[in-house]
């Protein structure tokens, strides 16, 4: 299993390498071009570390000294990214991650728009659906929501 550590500003690149190709192979399809730029423009480097400077808590997995994965946290109570390399999922580095990012909750409860793909996902973590199928610049999502215990 990966190493689960926090996010350092040189990680950037590879943050924004491991999003941008799990979004392109699961998620892109499925989107408009507005959406693939609305979250190409989220998730370049720059973007994160503008957040990793803010109130966000990012956590990466890291295999053989290489970024596999990554969570990131809002202001303690919105999961806003959690991205597995693709050809590194069913391993159980998403669950991993997750689960790392519960101690830094600062709500009873957290939570995600998921991609309409990762629904399913989220369910098996413990979320339940929290209302409409929403859109946000071209990116289709579903709200859930996770109550800590």
């Amino acid at each position: 299993m990966p190493r689960i550590r926090p996010a350092h500003a040189d990680d950037l690149p590879a943050i924004s390498a491991v999003c941008l190709a799990a979004f392109n192979a699961a998620v892109a399809p499925s989107l408009s071009a507005t959406g693939v730029a609305t979250f190409g423009s989220v998730a370049a480097a720059d973007a994160f570390g503008a957040r990793l400077l803010g109130d966000n808590h990012i956590l990466v997995a890291e295999h053989e000294n290489r970024i596999v994965g990554v969570v990131e946290l809002t202001e303690g109570r919105h999961l806003a990214m959690l991205f597995v390399d693709p050809g590194c999922q069913g391993q159980g580095i998403g669950h991993a991650l997750f689960q790392a990012v519960l101690p830094q909750l600062r709500t009873p409860t957290m939570s995600v728009r998921a991609s309409l793909n990762a629904v399913a996902t989220y369910q098996r973590y413990g979320f339940v659906l929290d209302g409409e199928v929403g859109e946000f610049n071209g990116l289709l999502y579903q709200p859930l929501r996770y109550a800590a215990h």
